[in-house]
């Protein structure tokens, strides 16, 4: 049988040539399987490649169409489709010199010796000198935690599923943000939970749709961004936390507070004004690197032992031999030196922004790495998305953000702090460029 890339080559090539033009609709794929002597399923691959590349688009009802190549970008749409993709979806920020910077002070850590305690298993609860470190890590000017109220998970996503398996029985609600991190939609679906999107403005969540909601049906808990929403970048501010805080303990509703991106402020945590009902989720993915990292999550005092029980169950605790790394990161400053370039570096690149999609609407903070467009008129989400890959640029459609499935925006989130510089000037002067044109 033949590899169905060659056969998606074969595709590429007439369409690119002109053959089959722009707008023309492909056979069925069955019909394509017998006129090529193929397999049903290796004419779905086929098709599927070619969509990948950004070549055809497929039309639920109508069939599979060869899609227009966009204009005044400076690459061919061949050039474009088989390239190397310029990613903006990914959101991890890389400081110049990271790799040098992590191996340097994970060295130690290779002796013989010192890998055997490394290698041992740790509790949710972490080690005494994790404890201290993590506790220093996340003190702010107006926010000191308490080491034993801290726990620690292989990363923050496993961090926010411990905590919200731990507040939520199966069937509960859950409140968040009308637009949200993905992962926790994932989280939430996982648990059997119900997410209910809540009404934000310039400030953040309306507390009127918190009480709202939970007038509805009660609310188990409210899980928050307050500091670089992701994917507005959207900072709450003091009063509307306030507000918050005081409605939350009103209603005796825990919040699960996302502080993922906080390492880039020096704003506090929403925890400063619910002590006692907010449990604090951070960790190391974006500061240091995505691929050697510990989540930590600071609870309050009476719910440490439920929250260990969902980390131990889950299988969620992080490995030790991170937590040794955590430690030595922490303690000898590669981590505030790593803070310290990133910060700069997304001040950087928001100025970049700033001058390649100047005259959009373009929402964002000025220490964040990623903005949040809303598309111009006609564009939608999904062709946007489409029509960008189809130059070899990936970007995250504002459908993916949406807790109501019903409600999604014409927008898409861009992840400004993974591709080199000049890589990403080019995709936004191209994606600026798309903008411009028709669908």
């Amino acid at each position: 049988m033949e590899d169905y890339r060659r056969l998606a080559d074969r595709m590429a090539d007439e369409i690119t040539s002109g053959r089959l033009k722009p707008g023309e609709r492909l056979p069925p794929q069955r019909a394509f399987a017998r006129r090529r002597g193929i397999a049903a399923s290796t004419a779905g691959r086929v098709y599927a490649e070619l969509v990948r590349r950004g070549l055809v688009v497929g039309e639920v009802g109508r069939g599979t169409f060869v899609r227009a190549a966009a204009a005044g970008t400076g690459r061919s749409l061949v050039e474009a489709a088989t390239a190397a993709p310029i990613n903006l979806e990914l959101n991890y920020p890389c400081a110049p010199g990271q790799s040098e910077l992590i191996a340097r002070s994970l060295a130690p850590l290779l002796r013989p010796d010192v890998l055997a305690e490394s290698l041992r298993p740790a509790p949710a609860t972490g080690t005494p000198e994790a404890r201290e470190a993590a506790a220093a890590l996340l003190t702010t000017p107006g926010w000191h935690p308490a080491p034993d109220r801290l726990l620690f998970t292989g990363n923050a996503r496993q961090a926010v599923a411990a905590t919200l398996a731990a507040l939520v029985r199966p069937g509960g609600r859950v409140g968040a943000e009308a637009l949200t991190y993905p992962v926790v939609k994932e989280i939430a679906a996982r648990l059997g939970i119900t997410l209910v999107p809540l009404a934000t403005d310039g400030q953040g969540p309306l507390p009127e749709s918190v009480a709202a909601a939970h007038r509805t049906a009660p609310l188990s808990a409210l899980y928050l961004q307050p500091t670089l929403h992701n994917p507005t970048s959207l900072a709450t501010g003091p009063e509307r936390r306030r507000g918050l805080a005081r409605l939350a303990a009103d209603l005796d509703i825990p919040v699960v507070e996302d502080r993922i991106w906080s390492f880039l402020t020096d704003d506090d945590p929403f925890a400063v004004h619910a002590p006692h009902l907010t449990h604090v989720v951070d960790g190391l993915s974006k500061r240091v690197a995505p691929g050697l990292t510990v989540g930590f999550a600071v609870v309050p005092e009476a719910r440490v032992e439920a929250v260990a029980a969902a980390v131990r169950s889950g299988g969620w605790s992080a490995g030790r031999f991170a937590l040794e790394a955590a430690v030595r990161w922490i303690g000898d400053g590669t981590v505030r030196r790593l803070v310290a370039a990133k910060r700069a570096d997304a001040a950087h690149r928001q100025r970049v922004l700033g001058e390649e999609l100047d005259g959009f609407a373009v929402r964002s903070d000025p220490r964040a790495p990623f903005a949040w467009w809303e598309l111009p008129a006609p564009w939608r989400a999904d062709p946007f998305t489409a029509a960008a890959a189809a130059h070899g640029i990936a970007v995250t459609p504002g459908p993916a953000f949406a807790v109501d499935p019903g409600r999604t925006p014409d927008a898409v989130r861009l992840g400004l702090g993974s591709a080199p510089e000049p890589d990403l000037r080019w995709a936004l002067r191209t994606l600026a460029g798309v903008a411009r044109t028709a669908p």
